[in-house]
């Protein structure tokens, strides 16, 4: 689609919705200027891109009025989120919108004598600019200010400063973060939320985000939430925000396939994420220099993939982000290997009681087969009380100390604890150990780098159990704040995103039989003289 020119034109774009998104273009336009940069006061032109998101985003509905206002009313009538790689123009046409927003015809009205819709101005717009951190916050604003002050709404707007901008009638723009709690029950039009990907629960930004929308519904106001790629792994507001829509108009241009490691395939993926901000236009020569994103692309690469193909590709499910290499473990299954009884094994069990698996793995001393003794799954036909069936993954590990000579047993306790605790008091404390998985510790590290790395030389091989192949697929990348004796950095297992129904408890599970084979072998029970003289095998 290409937009070109007035209303007159639009037959030809095929627009076939009322809007009022072609009003904020050309006001914009009228208007903004760009705010920094060799071209700082020269008119602001919107990209395609940026056009059909305002004619979208301003979409209103052909019937109906809102209660608030008494004009048509908004078909997003919640607001809008906009997903684009980092260094894009978000912040510059973030502080362009809020101009429309507290100065502009930015409500609709009515209808003109040719059926297109009108708009009016905010009576008295409160607009907030919103961050965690008043460094994000300046993203915009620092764009918002010189956008003002080089430009026609300079003498419009004589009152702005570092903390607020007063406009007329009194209205106000100011900026925001999640720890000024005072300023956040006010009655608010339109909020700006700026790099969503970074709202947590734990920095504050649920809550700030949950605050404010409140009061936007009181007002009938709206928000725009800009973001990168979220990482999975965060809970974040912005993925909170794409996975519930209801009310809102999400752009975000799916990404296109290709390793980031072929320079042409990432090439592809660079031009299609950052669109119009690279191509000659009609009226726009692009900002962005890909060779100079790509050398930062080399750099963030070495040390962590995952978030370079977030920032620059434009990618929620980063490939680097799957913890093991799937190719290798699918090609490590070997259903025709039986471990023979009386084997050398080592066990290792992770999981809950209730939501999580209960996964109990199995690992030959003598070569390295790993191999599902038990895994219990929740079903999903089961109400509350729900409870796993502990008496038989008990008697699955009896039954695993019966048919092969078990050297050592390692378990994350924290929630099976009187099934460890029955462990110990059967076969010892010297056969039965601890290892915690919520640790976020060298040893965690280093444990998960081994499986992960014995995996993928082709070190290990498994049974083909669909189970435990599901759990090791599901499994991904968390870094710790740990590295190795290198300085390379460490990571654990985590789920594709918190409370996720896709289980990796048998990754964790296989992982800490690996741990538990290991630590065999360093007491010598391959070598039948140097056994320790608790190990009644033979």
């Amino acid at each position: 689609m290409t937009w070109r020119g007035p209303e007159a034109e639009l037959a030809e774009t095929g627009l076939d919705f009322p809007t009022l998104g072609i009003t904020a273009w050309q006001w914009i336009e009228e208007n903004c200027v760009i705010p920094d940069g060799d071209q700082l006061g020269e008119p602001l032109r919107l990209t395609d891109e940026m056009v059909r998101f305002l004619v979208h985003f301003y979409r209103v509905e052909p019937t109906g009025k809102s209660l608030k206002w008494g004009g048509p009313r908004f078909t997003h009538a919640r607001g809008g989120q906009l997903v684009r790689p980092q260094k894009h123009g978000k912040g510059p046409f973030s502080a362009a919108i809020i101009l429309f927003e507290g100065c502009g015809p930015a409500l609709p009205d009515g209808w003109d004598a040719n059926g297109m819709v009108t708009g009016r101005p905010w009576s008295t717009p409160h607009i907030q600019i919103t961050a965690v951190s008043e460094e994000q916050t300046a993203n915009v604003y620092r764009a918002l200010l010189p956008m003002i002050r080089f430009g026609p709404l300079d003498a419009e707007l004589p009152d702005t400063g570092l903390t607020r901008i007063n406009l007329p009638d009194g209205g106000l723009i100011e900026p925001v973060t999640a720890s000024a709690l005072s300023r956040l029950g006010q009655r608010v039009t339109f909020v700006m939320s700026d790099e969503t990907h970074g709202w947590t629960a734990r920095n504050g930004g649920k809550r700030l985000a949950d605050n404010q929308r409140r009061n936007l519904s009181g007002m009938g106001g709206r928000f725009l939430e800009t973001t990168n790629a979220w990482s999975i792994a965060d809970d974040s507001v912005a993925q909170d925000t794409y996975e519930n829509p209801v009310g809102l108009y999400i752009d975000y241009p799916q990404p296109i396939g290709g390793s980031i490691k072929n320079k042409a395939e990432r090439r592809k993926a660079m031009r299609h994420a950052y669109g119009d901000s690279v191509r000659n236009g009609r009226t726009w020569r692009g900002w962005v220099d890909l060779d100079r994103i790509d050398v930062e692309i080399d750099a963030l690469s070495k040390r962590d993939p995952a978030q370079a193909e977030r920032f620059f590709l434009n990618r929620v499910h980063a490939g680097e982000d799957v913890a093991y290499d799937l190719e290798a473990w699918n090609g490590a299954a070997h259903p025709e290997i039986v471990v023979p009884d009386k084997a050398l094994i080592a066990i290792g069990v992770d999981g809950a009681r209730w939501q999580d698996a209960l996964a109990i793995v199995g690992s030959t001393l003598d070569g390295f087969h790993q191999w599902p003794i038990c895994i219990l799954e929740r079903p999903g036909n089961v109400g509350p009380d729900y409870e796993h069936d502990l008496d038989y993954a008990d008697a699955c590990v009896i039954a695993a100390f019966e048919r092969w000579e078990v050297g050592m047993i390692l378990s994350d306790p924290q929630k099976i604890e009187h099934l460890t605790d029955r462990w110990k008091g059967r076969w010892g404390k010297e056969r039965v150990g601890d290892f915690v998985t919520s640790l976020t510790s060298r040893k965690l590290g280093a444990a998960v780098g081994y499986h992960v790395a014995s995996v993928a030389s082709g070190d290990i091989t498994h049974d083909g159990d669909s189970v435990l192949t599901r759990h090791v697929h599901n499994a991904r990348r968390k870094l710790l704040p740990a590295q190795d004796d290198d300085g390379r950095n460490l990571f654990t297992l985590t789920k594709d995103r918190p409370h996720s129904p896709n289980k990796i408890d048998g990754a964790f599970a296989a992982v800490i039989s690996a741990e538990a084979r290991r630590a065999c072998i360093a007491l010598g029970m391959l070598d039948k003289v140097n056994r320790p003289s608790w190990f009644v095998g033979i």
